[in-house]
């Protein structure tokens, strides 16, 4: 199935006009009012009886649509360096439903089996997530999450708390509001407002790799989203205990 990913619209009620690319081509697809003056339509030229022509703002294009070619998939391993030596803030914009790697984790099995997973010591990551909140950098996170959670959100929202002791921001957003405010269906991190390192997973949820860009569309519409999300995402200790009083 082909599939679109959502680049960015100047539209502030949901309707168009956007742009979307064309996944595993080099093309941009473009959704606008349709051009029905027939002064206009008398005007262009060569066209084919498949065509039809949209209007879409000059802002748009100025925007959101990319200025440079999409570049080849690199492992997750790639980018462990920059988790480190970011300048001031790395985020993550968290959108699956589950992850491979949380499944096949050994704390995985210990969260089945009843265990308290919230307080575990720290690894490499937490132990990193230390040291560099130590020197004033932010990590932040928004996860989507469905109502009710899927099993893989639970063990996140479990699991999660020792990230934040660590000093990790991490909240939650559900993922009807992430749709009507126009977040981006996809995985990414997003360093210093710069750099996008966005995941690509197979069918079963296991990260492929990243794919990194510093094209000024896609960081603009990263930055954007993250703006977004931050804005209407709740800390997790808050969501934590909204959930729990549901439950």
């Amino acid at each position: 199935m082909t599939h679109l990913r959502f680049l960015g619209t100047t539209s502030d009620d949901g309707e168009c006009p956007t742009l979307y690319e064309v996944e595993g081509t080099t093309d941009i697809l473009v959704q606008g009012d349709r051009v029905t003056n027939p002064e206009q339509l008398a005007q262009l030229r060569d066209v084919k009886d498949s065509e039809t022509f949209v209007l879409v703002p000059r802002d748009l294009l100025i925007r959101f649509a990319p200025r440079t070619p999409h570049p080849e998939m690199v492992p997750f391993s790639e980018i462990a360096p920059l988790f480190r030596e970011f300048k001031h803030t790395a985020f993550r914009l968290e959108t699956r439903r589950g992850y491979a790697s949380d499944r096949n984790g050994p704390k995985w099995e210990r969260w089945k089996s009843g265990a308290d997973v919230a307080t575990e010591p720290d690894n490499a990551w937490r132990e990193n997530v230390r040291a560099q909140t130590a020197e004033g950098k932010r990590f932040e996170r928004v996860r989507l999450v469905d109502q009710p959670l899927t099993e893989g959100q639970r063990f996140l929202l479990a699991s999660g708390h020792s990230n934040v002791s660590a000093g990790e921001d991490i909240r939650n957003l559900p993922r009807a509001e992430a749709e009507r405010i126009g977040l981006p269906d996809h995985d990414f991190w997003l360093f210093d407002s710069r750099l996008v390192a966005r995941f690509v997973f197979d069918e079963n949820d296991t990260t492929l790799g990243v794919i990194l860009s510093e094209d000024p569309a896609e960081v603009a519409l990263a930055c954007q989203a993250r703006d977004a999300a931050w804005h209407h995402a709740t800390r997790t200790a808050d969501f934590a205990k909204a959930v729990a009083s549901t439950g």
